[in-house]
């Protein structure tokens, strides 16, 4: 039988040394991804490492992932199979070339919502020039701009959840569902509904299920927006005290 493992990066597999779970000084830490001038960033706990220790030996990994095509290329680990990155809107294949039956899918979409998605990202801007402390960016890979995201110096949701109830919420591109946002630690997000982790992985299940009579799939990741894409797998693994975590303790 083939096994998968579709497996979320960021605060599931590696940190930051902030999030690092015996903290900052833990000797045993190793090095998983860099900032572009090459400043270690991300590291993974030894339990994170016994974990790609294992999956490496018995799974094919494929990375499904809000990282763009450069940051996903400053992780250090050795992934062989497709990659699923910006949330979903692009994927990679094997030799890191761009899918192009995907990337023509949402090629074809994406025009309808880009007028939806700039009003609202001006109007964030706007409140943001404003404000003290916010930092905007677009998402552009590929030449195209695919979603945008917010952080706050603060490092905190408090102050962002603050943006999200005055200006994303009551937008009507929001209200109709043309856009969602999703918010996770210091990290407020807006995206076109059609650019969805959920999306890529149905597709790349499709293609793996006609190559595999027998196939074993599981789905691993930490936010809310990981649900959706881990429900199509067989099994879910779900780092504890994150942000999935909490909400199924909840239910």
């Amino acid at each position: 039988m083939q096994r998968y493992i579709f497996l979320d990066l960021d605060d599931t597999l590696f940190q930051t040394k902030r999030k690092c779970e015996f903290g900052a000084d833990d000797p045993r830490l190793q090095m998983r991804a860099t900032l572009p001038d090459g400043t270690p960033n991300s590291f993974a706990t030894h339990k994170q490492q016994w974990l790609w220790d294992w999956l490496s030996q018995g799974f094919k990994i494929v990375p499904v992932t809000a990282r763009d095509v450069h940051a996903f290329g400053r992780c250090n680990l050795p992934f062989q199979e497709e990659a699923v990155i910006n949330h979903g809107a692009v994927i990679l294949d094997k030799q890191r070339q761009v899918d192009k039956v995907w990337m023509e899918r949402m090629m074809q979409t994406l025009p309808v919502y880009h007028e939806k998605f700039f009003d609202l990202w001006a109007e964030i801007e706007r409140y943001c020039q404003q404000q003290q402390g916010f930092k905007p960016r677009l998402v552009n890979d590929f030449s195209v701009t695919w979603y945008g995201y917010i952080k706050h110096q603060d490092q905190t949701e408090t102050t962002l959840k603050k943006l999200l109830e005055s200006v994303i919420k009551p937008h009507p591109s929001i209200i109709d569902g043309s856009l969602y946002w999703h918010i996770n630690g210091n990290n407020l997000a807006v995206l076109p509904k059609i650019i969805n982790k959920e999306d890529a992985v149905s597709y790349l299940l499709a293609h793996y299920k006609s190559q595999h009579p027998d196939l074993l799939t599981f789905g691993a990741g930490d936010s809310r927006t990981d649900a959706a894409f881990i429900t199509l797998c067989d099994y879910a693994l779900i780092p504890k005290n994150t942000q999935l975590f909490r909400a199924l303790a909840d239910v």
